[in-house]
């Protein structure tokens, strides 16, 4: 099974961070997905670096060029699926914006990713994920008490409210496309998906129970019970000792009393345990205090490197990475029916576009002819 979008065809016009990460999502999930992007048509396939770019072939294309734009018009017909990543109003200038695509081909989702959004005051202007959870509200609360907000690297605001967003409101479009025949316009902005992830954020805030300054909550490093501690080697483990019943567990692994404690939610005592723990944790290594909570339910985990996590038991166990040629993470979500796999690595740029015209039903004849006019780019 090539996984439960096998037979859904994606054009992805391709650019940069968050609108490729949705093209590999999409792609790992079993769509079709051809990505267009100026390349050349005789580079071999060898495998680059860019994980972004897997399971997907790349097709030389020059957009500028009127047959590189005819072309692409004339896959947007086959396909049930666009999506773009450039800023509003480049598509259109290009010819190819929702008007003219849906012109030829009234069914197709048209998904659009950017950092303001469509429009707005600061729809031209110039972002990047920092800028877009900054005004949504996303980075505030991220940092230690008394500290600047620290940026979560760009997982929230490229990947978690970009390129999801913009995966889950292609499939919900495609999903109405099947059922009445007319496509949309799905606008995917980094701005409103962070927002969107601030939602339990703003009901703690509502009912009162959420701080706005950093390291005074229970999640955001100001409880002793979540949080991040240094260990004897320099390493370090991650607490999330919630609940009451993990809570008692991890004080037994710190041989504490709790009868002689102050109470898991007394806040005001939360400073002076966060010390507590962090002196006591200081004492072991981290893989010694993994060990002393193995087989115990007090939510005790290794903080691992990016190079140390494929290897950890767990991972190797669930096949979480993929450790032959380039290590990567396989794809997510599991699927008992539809199964997904690796279908390919990352290939240099044009290196598919033989192999993905073909696939779209462009034989070599037509290929030689677009060449000819310049729609795979400059001789």
């Amino acid at each position: 099974m090539a996984g439960p979008l096998d037979g859904v065809r994606v054009l992805e016009l391709a650019g940069l961070g968050a609108a490729p990460f949705a093209g590999m999502l999409l792609a790992d999930l079993g769509a079709d997905v051809l990505r267009l992007e100026r390349g050349d048509p005789d580079a071999s396939p060898e495998t680059t670096w860019d994980l972004l770019n897997r399971s997907r072939p790349s097709v030389a294309v020059d957009l500028k060029n009127a047959a590189g734009r005819d072309l692409a018009l004339e896959l947007a017909v086959l396909a049930d699926v666009l999506i773009e990543g450039f800023r509003p109003g480049v598509a259109e200038r290009l010819g190819l914006g929702p008007a003219e695509v849906h012109a030829r081909n009234p069914r197709l989702v048209y998904g659009r990713m950017t950092g303001w959004g469509q429009e707005g005051p600061l729809a031209q202007r110039a972002g990047h994920d920092i800028n877009y959870i900054a005004v949504s509200g996303a980075l505030w609360p991220v940092g230690r008490a008394g500290e600047r907000p620290t940026p979560p690297l760009n997982y929230v605001g490229d990947f978690g409210g970009g390129a999801l967003y913009l995966a889950l409101g292609v499939v919900a479009a495609l999903v109405h496309a099947r059922a009445t025949g007319e496509g949309q316009v799905v606008d995917a902005a980094m701005v409103d998906g962070s927002a969107s992830m601030t939602a339990m954020t703003h009901s703690l805030m509502a009912a009162g129970f959420w701080r706005e300054e950093r390291g005074a909550n229970i999640l955001d490093s100001g409880a002793p019970f979540y949080d991040v501690y240094e260990t004897s080697d320099g390493r370090f483990v991650a607490v999330g000792a919630i609940e009451a019943s993990f809570y008692e567990n991890l004080l037994a692994g710190l041989g504490l009393n709790p009868a002689e404690l102050p109470a898991q939610m007394d806040r005001d005592a939360w400073p002076a345990m966060k010390e507590r723990f962090a002196a006591i944790f200081a004492t072991r290594t981290r893989d010694e205090w993994v060990a002393a909570f193995e087989d115990v339910d007090a939510c005790v985990s290794p903080v691992l490197s990016p190079s140390e996590a494929p290897t950890h038991p767990y991972n190797t166990a669930r096949q979480v990475f993929s450790t032959g040629g380039v290590t990567q993470p396989r794809p997510a979500p599991r699927f008992s029916s539809t199964p997904t796999a690796l279908s390919r690595p990352p290939q240099r740029a044009g290196s598919g576009t033989r192999e993905g015209l073909a696939s779209w039903g462009i034989d070599l004849e037509r290929q030689a002819q677009l060449r000819a006019a310049g729609a795979f780019g400059a001789l």
